[in-house]
């Protein structure tokens, strides 16, 4: 303990040295300290300065200045990057190896002079791991799943940052296929990369859902970047949001060697954003054969349903034709007989053969005498004319005199 003076007091500098000397006693030799990198500056001079943290419960329990050296610092940021494929930033968990120091100027400081990525990379995989089995006990991984893609998708919501590489080739590859076929695409902004990318990913994956619009699929996309870059991808946060979307939601994030948690509970995957359109291109394409096939198959069988009507109708007016031709024979054989009757009751034709007619006054045909009386008036026809006569007597066969 530092000696207190008669005053009841210590001065500041013997305080400090004091503090200083029980710190070294405390480490004596470098430490290796865990803690996430809360601020970091290079300035000028090539010193690195950064403010190291931990954080418990969405709280800071702990900060401390650290500082490496423009000597080291070089060498120590590149190890790390071509390591992990990402450079130190603020937000990454680290492990570093530290010498415990205390100034009476700057008081408490770590000086870094080692840094452990494989610890970093640990760290991310057991966060990953962490957040695939809270989504299984909370029964998300396969809800998106159960949501089905439209036989034609037309309609598509997309997640992206705005001005990247990875939506420009997909844009570019979609609107221009060469089948022509078009689509509508609307564009949700979010930051795709570091600590604000899965609560920025979960907002726009909500102003998607609540913007009142339908639509076939969300497409969340990205280019490559290092395995820290597309940890984001990994958050809870950000893979609950799309277990929830009320839409599909399509995920092309990195290349071929990356596959995250986002791809997991995601309903399809892809691996590059143009091999994102070209699942929808082809889903299109597919749906068009089927179409195109069926037009035909509907145009044949139209075609042949047209030649069999055809064929039943020259039947028919075969059919027609040959009953109204029998029917007109027959009709026209009815009318010969008929004409050969009346020709045979012609009285002309009665007269031509030598035979007369009688008739009385009122010139109609006599057929019998009975009814007949003397005095009766009476015209006999014959082929050359008429005799009007008049009746003497009448008399009936069986020798009857009227």
């Amino acid at each position: 303990m530092a000696d207190i003076s008669d005053n009841g007091f210590v001065d500041l500098l013997t305080l400090q040295l004091q503090v200083r000397s029980s710190i070294e006693e405390a480490f004596p030799e470098k430490v290796w300290v865990r803690a996430e990198i809360a601020s970091l500056n290079v300035n000028s001079s090539g010193h690195c300065y950064l403010e190291l943290s931990q954080n418990e419960g969405g709280q800071v329990v702990a900060k401390a200045r650290a500082v490496v050296w423009k000597g080291r610092w070089p060498m120590l940021s590149s190890f790390f990057e071509s390591v992990t494929g990402s450079p130190l930033s603020v937000g990454i968990e680290v492990l570093v190896r530290v010498e415990v120091s205390y100034s009476e100027t700057w008081g408490f400081t770590l000086t870094i002079d080692e840094i452990n990525p494989e610890f970093t990379l640990g760290g991310k995989e057991k966060a990953r791991q962490e957040t695939i089995r809270a989504l299984e006990e909370k029964g998300l991984m396969d809800m998106q799943k159960e949501l089905a893609l439209p036989d034609l998708p037309y309609s598509l919501a997309i997640v992206s940052a705005k001005g990247a590489a990875g939506l420009g080739d997909f844009l570019h590859h979609l609107h221009d296929n060469e089948y022509g076929f078009k689509y509508r695409t609307e564009l949700f902004e979010a930051v795709m990369q570091g600590r604000e990318a899965p609560r920025s990913v979960a907002d726009a994956l909500e102003a998607v859902a609540g913007c009142g619009k339908t639509f076939d699929a969300v497409l969340m996309m990205r280019g490559g970047g290092s395995e820290l870059d597309l940890a984001c991808f990994d958050d809870y946060v950000l893979c609950e949001a799309i277990a929830k979307c009320p839409f599909p939601v399509f995920t092309a994030i990195g290349h071929d060697r990356d596959y995250h948690v986002a791809d997991m509970v995601a309903n399809t995957f892809v691996k590059t954003p143009t091999a994102l359109a070209d699942l929808f291109i082809d889903a299109t394409a597919g749906e068009d054969v089927k179409i195109v096939s069926f037009r035909t198959r509907l145009s044949r069988a139209f075609t042949a349903r047209i030649h069999s009507l055809e064929s039943s109708l020259d039947t028919v007016l075969m059919r027609t034709k040959t009953l109204a031709s029998a029917r007109l024979d027959a009709a026209g054989a009815a009318l010969q007989l008929l004409e050969t009757r009346i020709s045979a009751t012609d009285p002309r034709n009665v007269l031509k053969r030598g035979f007369s007619l009688a008739v009385d006054s009122r010139g109609v045909r006599m057929t019998s005498a009975s009814g007949t009386v003397p005095g009766d008036k009476v015209g006999l026809l014959f082929l050359d004319g008429r005799i009007d006569a008049t009746v003497d007597n009448v008399r009936l066969d069986g020798g009857t005199e009227d």
